[in-house]
């Protein structure tokens, strides 16, 4: 027997159903927002029928015959008074609206299982404050939290989101050990894994408690809307910061809080260090700052002492002049940016003696990126060679006057191998990956105003500049485009950002800037010695130059 086909809309007809469903499912709801005071009036007619029902069966059988003749004479009353039926029609839809009324209860206080949770706080907070000399205590073993907590918030799953609480006036708020005692301990209490922010109140003596949103991680890498000198290092809570820039995030546009980093000849924090932990997401933040200032016509030196090769999409690119992940290319490079540090000085020096403007070459800004520069110095240690961090000096120390900006990337481990210089010169400061309260304090100086999480995405931290307050910190994601674990999408957008690679005829001699670059910096890992002064056709002397011994403090 041949089987027989199914109907069309049971074969080939499941989006047309599925619209279906949907269309049916908008009217069903847009009828019963239309409908829905004739609901709540046919519902109070149900509650009054009933009612009269019930006052019915309960009323007497020898009373039931007044009771009919009394309301026949008043149905007849209102019938003979003017209007009388529509005034009696009219009450009859209030009272039934009223009594058909949402009736939900408005919960007003805690439930039973959050009002344990705010006792067990308010017990775990007795003996910080709480002295036996306190006539009145407002923290007492046994009292009640009413008057301690004055605010509170919790979500769907029972979990404190929000706590306000009020505290004595001789507890001992000013000192860091006192109140991160309290925060260690409402961490405990309040659940971990999620960041908590404390505010303190010294003045009314009141502690705020509150859950921190995640900051957003799908930002990919993108032509943010700055001005030169200005470096996006990542993005932070709206409250941490004045200013919003555009971004798109998953195609959708939106304005997100960033954290800006402001270099040149007046930025009060000329230099940045970057301390994480491996896979913490420090190469992605060099990364970032590469592509912006690539955009804004700058000129980069990377030098990578991991030798991963994270940095080969630079290489070749037009601004940048070198990509060096050995020791011998990367004590060339250094020395010659400290070269290059020197002769901007001294053609600056010489254009306001002579009362004219500076060069325009002393006037490009000088990109100088070091990731992992503690395996370099260790492998010219082993090697013999003098330690190609004793040539960052000079442009620590005069590269803001020079447009020269260092940025330094390393791991905690290592932190020990940084020299003094460093140290001194990187005012701002970024820590990223999972660390401990001790380590974020001795890198920034101030410790984090946030419960740090064991469990991080790449490129979240926390980042200072200056003797500026801690932010909170999401760094763009700007992987690797060659690394196919990265998210393609991202991958997509550094690749968008990459400038074109340098053609065969782009080193003629009428570009004078390119043949300076393609002189002193290439590609291959050997930078040539002579002074940029001299491969410039400049007017200033070679010999002028002072030499710079690797010691020089």
């Amino acid at each position: 027997m041949a089987r027989r086909p199914l109907p069309r809309i049971l074969s080939s007809g499941a989006p047309s159903l599925a619209r279906g469903r949907d269309l049916a499912r908008s009217a069903a709801d847009n009828a019963t927002d239309v409908l829905h005071p004739l609901l709540v009036i046919g519902r109070g007619l149900r509650v009054l029928a009933s009612t009269g029902r019930r006052k019915w069966a309960d009323t007497p059988k020898d009373r039931r015959g007044p009771a009919l003749f009394l309301g026949a004479a008043c149905a007849l009353a209102v019938g003979l008074v003017p209007y009388g039926p529509l005034l009696a029609l009219i009450t009859l839809m209030a009272v039934a609206a009223w009594h058909g009324r949402d009736r939900t209860p408005v919960r007003t206080g805690p439930s039973d299982a959050e009002g344990e949770r705010l006792g067990s706080l308010y017990e775990a907070l007795v003996p910080y404050f709480s002295i036996a000399e306190d006539p009145s205590p407002l923290f007492a073993h046994g009292g009640s939290w009413d008057q301690a907590f004055s605010g509170y918030e919790f979500d769907g799953a029972g979990r404190l989101t929000r706590l306000l609480i009020r505290y004595p006036a001789y507890f001992a708020d000013g000192e860091a050990t006192a109140r991160a005692r309290i925060e260690a301990l409402l961490h405990a209490k309040s659940g971990r894994g999620r960041e908590y922010l404390f505010d303190w109140d010294e003045e009314g003596n009141q502690l705020c408690l509150s859950v921190l949103a995640a900051l957003p991680t799908g930002i990919a890498a993108q032509p943010f809307v700055t001005s030169p000198g200005e470096t996006v290092l990542g993005f932070t809570d709206a409250g941490g910061v004045r200013r919003t820039l555009p971004v798109v995030e998953g195609g959708e546009p939106r304005d997100v809080p960033p954290v800006l980093w402001r270099t040149g000849p007046r930025s009060t924090e000329p230099h940045l260090l970057a301390v994480g932990t491996p896979g913490s997401g420090t190469s992605s933040l060099l990364r970032s700052i590469a592509l912006q200032a690539l955009r804004h016509d700058g000129d980069v030196l990377v030098v990578e002492g991991g030798g991963s090769g994270e940095y080969t999409c630079l290489s070749g690119r037009e601004g940048v002049l070198a990509v060096e992940c050995g020791p011998t290319g990367a004590l060339a490079t250094l020395e010659w940016a400290a070269q290059e540090t020197e002769r901007r000085l001294i053609a600056t020096h010489r254009a306001r003696e002579a009362g004219r403007p500076a060069p325009d070459d002393t006037r490009r800004p000088l990109w100088v990126l070091l990731d992992r520069p503690s395996v370099l110095a260790h492998l010219a240690a082993a090697d013999g060679r003098p330690d190609p961090l004793a040539q960052l000096q000079v442009p620590l120390r005069h590269g803001r006057a020079a447009h020269v900006t260092v940025v330094v990337a390393e791991q905690f481990e290592h932190l020990e191998l940084l020299n003094d210089a460093v140290w001194q010169h990187t005012r701002a400061r970024v820590v990223l990956g999972p660390a401990t309260v001790q380590q974020i304090t001795d890198v920034l100086g101030l410790p984090p105003h946030t419960t740090p999480t064991p469990q991080l995405p790449p490129g979240r931290g926390y980042a200072r500049l200056g003797v500026g307050p801690v932010h909170r910190l999401q760094v763009p994601a700007t992987p690797d485009p060659y690394d196919d674990a990265a998210h393609p999408a991202h991958r997509q957008a550094v690749l968008e950002l990459l400038p074109e690679r340098r053609g065969a005829g782009a080193d003629g001699p009428a570009d004078r800037e390119e043949a300076r670059r393609e002189e002193h910096a290439t590609l291959s890992g050997q930078l040539r010695a002579q002074p940029p002064a001299q491969a410039q056709g400049s007017s200033i002397d070679a010999s002028e130059i002072p030499e710079v011994p690797a010691d020089a403090p």
